[in-house]
């Protein structure tokens, strides 16, 4: 059973807090493509705040936002210039930049341990469990700095996407149309940027710059495979921040007495939370998930199965000599199908919709299916004259893709190819082109 305590609820606050000021600017980085750059300012800015406590000896929240946001700007500007200066990419200049100047952050942070009350350990992995041993009075009670910390910083990133929300949406997918309608995209890229530099910042002593690169990333990544707009695509990210904070902090308490282990890392138990919400999206997304991909991937190969099958027995059956129906053997549907489950559901939909009947011996059309595939017929033979009469290919070579063009042949551009084509008697083939029917 979960022991519950004022410090469990405190701890999971100031991560809510964090996580949700940090998804809600992310979300914009991940539209911008540009995701991993959280992960060289959040490395970056370590000289920022290293350099702000040699110089200032104290841990001001003020002088930290100051030194993150002086390097924030500084890494995005040596970015641009090692990309276009060096004519290298994206990523590799994040690279190049983000590693020198996190070996740079190291070297000072380990100076200035030796100077002030820093930890390098702090830093990198947050020490979120003991955030409420400092409070601060506020509204009549104690509350952790860091709550404040993080909630002002959520607060105003809040305001600053809600005030600039239009020029950040336009700016972010078509920067060419920002900068002509007079807001300047680099001068809104680098406003973002200073607004995730001071993010990190009020960030890293709570949860750790690993629970904040996570918070950046993931949860924008969650809401994108399930969102089609910029606004519930900010307010799943947020959702999801929050949900990992929870899960995370109880899977924390929870899972190790169960693995037998003493105690875990809040903070990294909230990322391996986001984590394993992102594999659940990844997967079971109605839009984007694997598993949806996959389902439609069958649908459509069952649907040009079932196509197929019906121009199979419509050529057997316009055949010299042939006076009854043809029978499609259950083999010959194996033979065309991509698995037993395309099989499966093309035979399946042939017989809801009617087009087919089981007979001794396989499949036989009936007479809706007769009319389908006549129609399917025509469409294909249309769209092979006209690619050879149009677009001057050779006859061998447009079975392949009238197939393809059939599928998606409605009544409207059918009788647009047949207008374009002349209405003729027979394909390149040689094969009669059946007449359109009459309603």
């Amino acid at each position: 059973m979960i022991s519950w305590s004022v410090i469990d609820t405190w701890i999971i606050i100031v991560g809510v807090l964090s996580a949700v000021g940090c998804a809600l600017p992310g979300a914009y980085l991940l539209l911008r493509r540009q995701s991993m750059m959280g992960d060289a300012i959040s490395h970056s800015v370590l000289p920022g705040i290293a350099g702000a406590y040699l110089i200032m000896g104290n841990r001001e929240p003020l002088t930290l936002f100051l030194g993150a946001i002086v390097i924030g700007i500084v890494t995005t500007v040596l970015i641009r210039l090692v990309k276009h200066g060096g004519k290298i990419e994206d990523g590799a200049a994040m690279g190049v930049v983000f590693t020198a100047l996190f070996a740079l952050g190291l070297v000072m942070i380990r100076r200035a341990a030796d100077h002030v009350d820093l930890d390098p350990d702090c830093v990198l992995y947050g020490a979120i469990e003991l955030t409420f041993l400092d409070t601060v009075p506020f509204l009549g009670m104690d509350v952790p700095r860091a709550a404040l910390l993080t909630g002002g910083m959520l607060l105003a990133n809040v305001l600053f996407l809600g005030l600039l929300y239009k020029e950040l949406k336009l700016s972010s997918f078509d920067p060419g149309l920002s900068d002509a309608l007079g807001y300047s995209s680099r001068f809104l890229h680098h406003l973002l940027m200073v607004a995730i530099a001071a993010t990190m910042v009020a960030s890293f002593e709570a949860v750790g710059s690993i629970l904040v690169i996570a918070m950046l990333i993931v949860p924008p990544a969650c809401a994108y495979l399930l969102c089609n707009r910029l606004l519930p695509m900010l307010l799943v990210s947020a959702g999801f921040a929050a949900a990992s904070a929870v899960l995370g902090h109880l899977s924390a308490i929870a899972l190790p007495p169960v693995l037998g282990y003493e105690d875990t890392s809040t903070a990294g138990m909230m990322a391996l939370a986001a984590g394993v919400l992102f594999g659940g999206v990844f997967f079971l997304s109605p839009k984007s998930g694997v598993l949806a991909q996959s389902w439609r991937r069958v649908r459509l190969g069952a649907q040009l199965l079932s196509e197929e099958v019906l121009g199979v027995l419509y050529r057997r059956q316009e055949a010299p000599g042939v006076s009854a129906r043809p029978v499609l053997a259950p083999e010959e549907l194996r033979r065309g199908a991509q698995g037993r489950t395309v099989e499966w559901l093309a035979g399946r939909r042939l017989v809801r919709q009617g087009y087919v009947r089981p007979v001794p011996g396989g499949f036989e059309l009936t007479e809706p299916g007769l009319h389908e595939a006549r129609r399917l017929i025509r469409a294909h033979r249309l769209w092979e004259t006209w690619l050879v009469e149009e677009m001057n290919l050779r006859p061998d070579h447009v079975h392949g893709p009238a197939s393809r063009l059939e599928s998606v042949t409605g009544e409207a551009m059918e009788e647009e190819l047949a207008r374009e084509t002349g209405a003729p008697a027979m394909d390149p083939h040689a094969r009669r082109i059946p007449p359109a029917e009459k309603h």
